[in-house]
């Protein structure tokens, strides 16, 4: 089979869409089957080009047996509302004669698109029916939602002509997949029918991320005690995740002297998130860090904090959530209680109202007092994360059957 993936993020980018595009290609590779990988080069989420990469230039390279072709990029230092239209834009214009080239001479037998960015949906699609193969649209982030919910965007007649083309566009693929069953929902609103829709949840690598039998390398490096109870943030940094009711939830745990915070990662909201937290001995800020250490800082934490604004709830499921349960840890997580992010955490961990800073700091002090809690709520996540998100089973029932 000839898969040609299309997708803004990719392996090296420290981010969710990148890192679940990256295995997903390999392992097609590793199964025989020839992809092909049209990408932007890394980027995320420093919005900085990688300095081994050019924002200006096409580049084709060999990653485990993957053909990638990087396309040029505008990334802009202080993304606004405008500027991130802009840079979406720019991906969706110069991998367009990639696209049609690859459709037209290549003739995949799946145009495989990731939303976001919805802007390379019409390509994708278009390359598809030019190659004679079947076109898949798989939604991580319902991004128009998003931008206009959480302000980003805000103009209604906008908004109701931008919907209406995604719904359009929507209805046009052979397969629409996305991550949650809540997203599924999403979909059928949408006006995707329901044999067209499918579920395709992200994936846990179950032999990568394990529990930790001994304690994390990185306490001591990073100054930790044993004694010490340490609440672990670890994703991006930007409007959708609400740290500013982490930051608050410390200050009032001041007296814990015990209980420690970590906020590991970047993004555009990370300066006025250090900015908030000046001045609070008990928060620290780290940067993303690389995979191979994935394991180690998932098994730092006694406490996975889980932040989630209210407006953002049901448009993504965290891809950093089916990590924190394999990690065999327990989660606390700022979401309504009947989202599916409170579903899945319900059983493993605490579910308080998000922007509820003083709800979040009570389950953070109550699970910091109770270890024996901690550890039945942590056998919990790992045993619901080796029922729902073994890596093999998943993508063998998205590409096999």
């Amino acid at each position: 089979m000839k898969v040609l993936l299309v997708t803004l993020n990719y392996w090296p980018d420290l981010t969710g869409i990148g890192k679940y595009s990256g295995e997903m290609a390999e392992w097609l590779a590793a199964q025989g089957d020839e992809v092909r990988v049209v990408t932007a080069p890394p980027y995320y989420p420093a919005w900085q080009v990688n300095p081994e990469y050019s924002a200006w230039r096409y580049r084709r390279e060999q990653v485990a047996g993957v053909d990638v072709w990087r396309c040029p990029l505008y990334v802009p230092a202080r993304p606004t509302g405008l500027k991130r239209i802009l840079h979406l834009a720019s991906f969706a214009l110069s991998s367009l004669p990639l696209l049609l080239w690859s459709g037209l001479r290549w003739r995949p037998d799946v145009v495989f698109v990731v939303e976001p960015p919805l802007f390379c949906a019409p390509a994708a699609l278009l390359a598809a029916r030019l190659g004679g193969g079947r076109s898949w649209l798989h939604v991580q982030d319902f991004e128009v939602d998003a931008a206009f919910d959480l302000g980003i965007l805000k103009s209604r007649r906008l908004r109701d002509w931008v919907l209406a083309g995604e719904r359009w566009l929507m209805r046009r693929f052979d397969r629409v997949s996305t991550i949650s069953e809540r997203m599924l929902e999403r979909l059928a609103h949408k006006g995707v029918v329901a044999e067209r829709r499918v579920l395709f949840p992200n994936w846990v690598e179950l032999d990568r991320i394990t529990p930790l039998q001994t304690v994390s390398p990185l306490r001591r490096e990073w100054g930790f005690s044993d004694a010490d109870v340490v609440v672990l943030y670890s994703g991006n940094m930007g409007e959708k995740q609400g740290l500013e009711v982490l930051i608050e939830a410390a200050r009032q745990l001041g007296g814990e002297t015990r209980l420690r915070f970590v906020l590991c990662g970047d993004g555009a909201a990370r300066p006025r998130l250090e900015a908030a937290a000046a001045g609070l001995p008990n928060i620290v800020f780290k940067p993303l860090q690389p995979l191979e250490l994935l394991n180690d800082l998932l098994g730092l934490a006694d406490i996975h904090a889980l932040p989630q604004r209210a407006d953002a709830e049901d448009l993504v499921l965290p891809s950093k959530l089916t990590n924190m349960l394999a990690s065999g840890r327990p989660v606390v997580a700022t979401v309504g209680a009947s989202t599916q992010v409170a579903e899945i955490v319900k059983s493993c961990g605490i579910v308080v109202p998000p922007g509820d800073p003083a709800a979040l700091a009570g389950a953070l002090g109550e699970l910091a007092q109770a270890a024996e809690k901690r550890h039945a709520l942590g056998i919990e996540a790992r045993h619901m994360a080796e029922q729902l998100w073994d890596k093999e089973r998943l993508l063998n029932c998205a590409f096999r059957n």
